[in-house]
């Protein structure tokens, strides 16, 4: 509840109140005895009666004075009187035992470099706003405290189903005995049978390989993933082996707006607009068979000019086709990897002010925290979820209600 107008000129009044250093020192006092009357209020609650009230409460617990504490807040440091019990018993909330600092500054430590702000960023926005010196190391240290909870959230149970997994690696650059190397992020991201998106992994490794993806695959199997209808992902060498090896009942789709990328590497820039536009007749058509045809015509049209823009598609139909056997909306999910792609859009809004992490722990923790702001936004399930899951039941319902 705010406090009204007269309130507070009452207050200044009161208080000789006169500039804006009296405002912090009185702000600074009130906190403080504010604090105090929280702790006795805790303990109240503790013993069952306020201070000096027993009545008729039985218990053989009682207070047994205070403990001084020296604590750091952003209005300074001061002390306060943490009430004992005989009995041992209490355990203050509001100061919880052992934490001296109060402020919050290690929240905004970690809020700030959830957005993608360097230690040197965020060293000099405490210091203009707070007036609080904290060096790039003791950032990091600060940040590390989140490691826990990072390995815990990667080891974490999985839905032993999920319709649709989406899989991609995200490149970076990261220091190590002093040379730069090449970094994947890799990525897996999954829809519920509820609609909903999930993050089920982060993985930092070497550069994007079958053999790396295959590890994270079985790492979700032994996570609680034991199905999924359909994986979604690039043109990586060995990817469909690496996920059949694993889930050998799923079907695998090639993203076809990444096939449509690999394929106007051939095609001059003059002539991409129009191969682009003539190329929708493929991955639009109603049936393979049709899409079949339009890839022929195709190839009557540009197969002599840019024979390996056309050969890509033939030489990959088996991963690029599944999606025609299904509805326009599972086809949406199901045939390109730009819902993943967004999640990595976010990924390097925050990454962006980093050309060179300085270690693979520095960008997880980042990516981490990345995540955990992007997942808090996705509140609503996949659109017309209701009719892909309708569809779903019909084409896989044996597998599906085994999970449910």
């Amino acid at each position: 509840m705010g406090i009204t107008k007269n309130q507070l000129r009452e207050i200044i009044k009161e208080n000789g109140i006169e500039n804006v250093g009296d405002i912090y020192s009185f702000f600074k006092e009130s906190f403080k005895d504010m604090l105090q009357e929280m702790l006795e209020a805790e303990m109240d609650v503790s013993l069952g009666y306020p201070k000096n009230e027993k009545g008729g409460v039985t218990t053989d617990n009682k207070r047994n004075g205070y403990s001084p504490k020296s604590v750091k807040s952003q209005y300074g440091e001061f002390e306060v009187d943490i009430p004992r019990d005989r009995n041992g018993e209490f355990e203050p909330k509001i100061i919880p035992k052992y934490q001296r600092d109060i402020s919050g500054i290690e929240e905004k430590v970690i809020s700030l470099y959830a957005r993608g702000m360097s230690t040197r960023d965020i060293h000099d926005q405490l210091k203009d706003i707070y007036g609080i010196e904290l060096s790039a190391d003791m950032v990091s240290k600060i940040t590390d405290k989140i490691l826990p909870e990072v390995k815990e959230w990667q080891s974490r149970p999985l839905e032993p189903i999920y319709p649709f997994i989406f899989m991609d690696a995200i490149h970076y650059k990261v220091r190590e005995d002093g040379k730069i190397l090449n970094r994947a992020a890799y990525i897996v991201l999954g829809i519920t049978m509820d609609g909903m998106k999930d993050i089920l992994s982060i993985t930092i490794g070497a550069n994007e390989s079958s053999k790396f993806w295959l590890g994270i695959l079985n790492d979700l199997k032994n996570r609680g993933l034991q199905e999924a209808l359909f994986f979604c992902v690039d043109g990586l060498a060995g990817f469909k082996e690496a996920i059949n090896a694993v889930y050998p009942k799923a079907r695998v789709q090639r993203c076809i707006i990444h096939m449509l990328r690999n394929s106007f590497k051939y095609v001059s820039y003059k002539d991409i607009k129009k191969f682009a536009s003539d190329f929708k007749s493929v991955y639009r058509a109603p049936n393979e068979q049709a899409a079949l045809t339009e890839l022929e015509n195709m190839k009557e049209t540009w197969g002599k000019k840019y024979p390996y823009a056309i050969s890509n598609w033939e030489m990959n139909w088996d991963v690029v086709s599944p999606f025609f056997g299904f509805s326009e909306e599972i086809r949406k999910i199901m045939y390109t990897t730009n819902i993943i792609e967004g999640l990595n859009r976010q990924y390097r809004k925050v990454t962006k002010t980093k050309s060179v992490f300085p270690n693979d722990t520095s960008l997880e923790k980042m990516l981490y925290l990345a995540s955990i702001n992007v997942m808090k936004k996705w509140t609503q399930r996949y659109r017309n979820w209701d009719m892909v899951l309708n569809q779903l039941n019909i084409l896989y319902g044996d597998t599906l209600f085994q999970y449910q």
